[in-house]
């Protein structure tokens, strides 16, 4: 058992939420305009992981998403794919049995959204879900356990949730909006980082507010006083309510401002989207296209 006590030890707990948003808005006041351009543009569609979370979604339509990802290199051929695709776990067998190229499958699960069930559901749906043949799992933290302050059960269920992903890359949601403060941002970055995670994201887009820029600072300098710390790197995706190329360059900007090229691939860097994709081809191409 990892001493949460320990692990909180070696860092900063500091932040102040008022020069946390000073330091944005300086870092995009100085930088957004080199990086919106269409070179940067093209980069954040490949680091896209095209969604669907709909209760309405049916095995035809999310065959018909796998289709459309598989054609699009025939349609447009001068840029990357979406790095991605994320579905509910029921519809992990279809979209594996359509889908080809590199593209990887992603699921939600272990009670997403609101991560209230019992470990042992969470663990079991994991685990099933990675047999279905997910690449990629994205799980939300205990969210009310953090609130109440039960951060080694936040550990030990991330842990636990980790090990049953098996080969299956474990991203781990903080829902960062419903978290009171920026020192909350980093010790739940912290927690999921310590447990396993191989990327943390900030929102699951059921809840406002979801990814701002704000909590996108936090986390990725935590992620970058990890890796100088223990030589680990984690990825980092931003997902909820990012529509526009603007937004998109927003998050890219302080992304790369903190963590630098190293870090700006589908390795370690996503966004969660459903409707970015499209708005980025149109902008990139001039043109409308309503190709996803």
């Amino acid at each position: 058992m990892k001493s949460i006590e320990a692990l909180f030890g070696k860092y900063d707990f500091n932040l102040d939420d008022r020069k946390v948003s000073d330091e944005v808005q300086r870092i995009i006041a100085e930088e957004f305009d080199s990086n919106n351009n269409v070179s940067v543009w093209r980069r954040c569609f490949s680091l896209i992981d095209l969604t669907s979370l709909n209760s309405t979604d049916t095995e035809e339509k999310i065959e018909d998403m796998m289709k459309r990802v598989n054609d699009f290199p025939h349609h447009i051929a001068d840029i990357d794919n979406v790095a991605a695709v994320c579905v509910y776990p029921a519809l992990v067998p279809i979209a594996r049995q359509t889908l080809t190229g590199d593209t990887k499958i992603a699921a939600v699960s272990a009670c997403f959204p609101s991560s209230q069930t019992f470990i042992e559901a969470k663990v079991a749906e994991v685990a099933l879900t990675a047999a279905a043949g997910a690449d990629e799992i994205d799980v939300v933290i205990s969210v009310g356990k953090y609130l109440s302050g039960r951060y080694q059960e936040v550990f030990d269920e991330i842990e636990e949730i980790k090990a049953s992903a098996r080969n299956a890359h474990l991203k781990v949601i903080l829902e960062s909006g419903s978290l009171p403060s920026m020192n909350d941002i980093k010790r739940a970055s912290l927690l999921a980082i310590a447990a396993g995670a191989d990327f943390i994201k900030t929102s699951t887009g059921k809840t406002e507010p979801a990814a701002t820029l704000e909590a996108a600072y936090v986390m990725c300098h935590t992620i970058r006083e990890y890796y100088q710390a223990t030589g680990v790197k984690i990825g980092f995706k931003p997902a909820g309510g990012i529509a526009t190329t603007e937004e998109a360059v927003r998050f890219y900007t302080i992304v790369n401002h903190i963590l630098g090229e190293e870090w700006m691939n589908k390795d370690f860097f996503r966004f969660g989207a459903s409707r970015l994709a499209n708005n980025l081809l149109s902008d990139i191409y001039g043109k409308q296209i309503k190709y996803y």
